[in-house]
């Protein structure tokens, strides 16, 4: 889709107001099926001014005290065809120091503008959150991915039985019964000397002709389970020493995670994100109660202040206070992340209400967030090496549903050389992703989900 510059007349500013100009340090676009982000950074605040037009649908912001650069011109080149939001965009000037950047959408949007002050490596953020006017059930999106699947696999059998059938039914003319008696009169050929002869293994059982449709019932034993890569977009987590970036390597986990745990049947994995973008703490948390899951799995790989520290750990939830310095120090850097990734403080209508949602965390739930935590834990020593040999607790913010046992799994140090090699590795990916996968099933074992969907779809 061609982005187009629009045809404002480019006035020369005078040398005084064009020196006190603000200047543009990065664009940046994450797109998600989620929403889109556009986050524009600058040495000093932007004012900025938004509203909606229509017909076609598009976002306007004037920008004031800005003159149009090369900085902002950038932003045409990074809206990517595939953008579930925008289609276009198009920067000008529209008065003396007052840019206009016109966003071109794909479909009605529920715009958030606001702006972030300076923090950690970012200068000040002007940002522009689209997301969509109706929010999509993600329970209900769960189930048809399950249905969809077994289709899928049942028309697959259905294709391979036809195809046989086919053959047993088509008319067999002289010419070809010649050919087959030939074929069946013929003598194997024999393999070449020192070949390995291999049986072919016996036919697999066929599935049922068309796959059952989710009833209430099939929903109600369905296994829910959310997987949360930490970080994502504005906020890119740890750093390794080689560059290596923790929200990559804890989304390359979590996306072979979600694979591994769906290939059962009883089982759907629902990901608090499977892109790079920013999901709030909070917004974690409420996507996991949305889809009533059984289970809730934050993957992290932090730093810390020596690159010597080393080894996996598992935390649970605390109430009253962290059980090490260390489980404190790591909560309150994880706690941090809405102030890196950027969070709309403004569109939080009732932030008492939130906050008294959060902190409504029962006994129950962190002691069964322990029992998951040990099992996990347990699986985890058997891949590498422990920072902690039992669960430790803290303050984490992400574990804080009410009714959803949680844990925060830190998979290694990527401050760490060694371990961040180890990170980096496919096959040790795939070593800790089969010893979270089997700590989840050794805990489901022991305590069976008890709750089921509490509404039908």
């Amino acid at each position: 889709m061609g982005a187009v510059v629009l045809s404002f007349p480019v006035l020369p500013a005078a040398p005084a107001l064009a020196a006190s100009a603000a200047t543009i340090v990065a664009v940046r676009v994450w797109p998600a099926s989620d929403y889109t982000r556009v986050t524009i950074e600058s040495d000093r605040q932007l004012d900025a001014k938004s509203f909606m037009a229509a017909n076609p649908d598009r976002l306007v912001i004037d920008i004031d005290g800005l003159e149009l650069n090369a900085g902002l011109k950038e932003l045409l080149g990074k809206v990517k065809p595939d953008d579930p939001y925008i289609a276009g965009v198009r920067v000008g000037q529209n008065q003396p120091r007052v840019v206009r950047i016109v966003l071109d959408l794909k479909q009605a949007v529920a715009p958030q503008v606001f702006t972030i002050e300076p923090v950690a490596a970012y200068k000040n953020r002007l940002v522009l959150d689209l997301h969509p006017t109706r929010e999509r059930d993600p329970l209900l999106d769960l189930v048809r991915e399950k249905e969809a699947a077994e289709n899928a696999a049942a028309q697959s059998v259905n294709d391979a039985l036809g195809e046989l059938i086919g053959r047993i039914d088509r008319p067999e003319t002289a010419a070809s019964a010649a050919e087959s008696a030939a074929i069946a009169a013929a003598p194997p050929p024999k393999p070449p000397a020192g070949a390995k002869i291999e049986t072919p293994p016996p036919p697999s059982t066929p599935l049922k002709e068309v796959a059952p449709q989710m009833s209430q019932s099939r929903l109600d034993r369905l296994i829910v389970i959310a997987i949360d890569p930490g970080h994502g977009g504005e906020d890119p987590g740890a750093v390794g020493p080689s560059g290596l970036k923790e929200k990559d390597v804890v989304l390359a986990i979590g996306k072979k995670l979600r694979d591994r745990l769906n290939a059962n049947p009883r089982i759907r994995v629902m990901m608090t994100r499977d892109a790079d973008f920013f999901v709030p703490l909070g917004e974690r948390v409420r996507k996991a109660r949305r889809v009533q899951a059984d289970l809730f799995v934050s993957i992290h790989a932090d730093a810390f202040i020596t690159p010597k520290a080393r080894g996996a750990s598992v935390f649970a939830l605390s109430t009253s206070g962290a059980s090490s310095t260390a489980a404190r120090w790591m909560a309150d850097k994880e706690n941090a992340a809405d102030v890196i990734g950027g969070v709309n403080s403004q569109a939080v209508k009732d932030a008492g209400v939130l906050r008294a949602m959060l902190d409504m965390s029962t006994s129950a739930q962190i002691k069964d967030s322990l029992k998951l935590g040990g099992e996990v834990l347990g699986q985890i020593g058997k891949v590498g090496k422990l920072h902690k040999s039992s669960v430790e607790q803290a303050g984490f913010a992400v574990l804080k549903a009410p009714d959803v046992p949680s844990i925060l799994v830190e998979t290694a140090f990527i401050s760490n050389p060694e371990e961040e090699a180890k990170l980096r590795d496919p096959e040790y990916q795939d070593d800790l992703v089969k010893a979270l996968a089997t700590g989840i099933a050794r805990y489901f074992a022991k305590n069976p989900p008890l709750a089921a969907r509490h509404r039908a779809l």
